[in-house]
């Protein structure tokens, strides 16, 4: 079970409001398969709310994913959610993002992975976000806490049929 949600308002001023959510789950996988859980766009159909995840690159071009990449994620809908670009990736560390285009473009989230004392990877899902409605911070509360749990469970899935 994750831990309580972190939440702090940053900054209100005028109709919008900066916020800063985070949200910890534990896992059994390593950091190693959890940071590359993320960076497989292929493998978040199958753990994430997303049907698709796209990494913008030149045909022909097979690499991992680095900075500044772009990404294009659809939701099951079909229609186009948004576009993330990579900011900062340290090697089963850490995995941060922003919103380049969609619904909120000041979104942006970090994916903090360290070794937990037991065994495992304490997995901590980290965003901020600007809006002013606040049916929207409901929503993305939710996302945020979804999608750390839902990493959790595939990457403990891999671990399960591995062993």
């Amino acid at each position: 079970m994750g831990c309580p949600p972190v939440l702090q308002v940053v900054r209100k001023g005028d109709a919008w409001a900066l916020f800063a959510r985070s949200f910890r789950q534990p896992s059994s996988a390593s950091a190693t398969l959890v940071h590359a859980a993320l960076r497989d766009a292929e493998s978040w159909p199958s753990w994430s709310a997303y049907a698709d995840v796209e990494w913008d690159v030149p045909a022909g071009v097979d690499r991992p994913a680095r900075v500044d990449d772009l990404r294009t994620i659809r939701s099951r809908t079909g229609r186009v959610c948004g576009r993330e670009r990579v900011v900062e990736m340290v090697p089963d560390q850490r995995f941060s993002y922003e919103q380049a285009a969609g619904l909120c473009t000041s979104h942006r989230g970090s994916v903090d992975l360290v070794r937990a004392p037991e065994g495992g990877t304490d997995i901590t899902w980290s965003a901020t976000y600007r809006h002013s409605l606040p049916p929207l911070d409901t929503l993305r509360r939710r996302r945020l806490q979804v999608w750390v749990h839902d990493l959790a469970s595939y990457a403990n899935s891999i671990v399960s049929r591995n062993s």
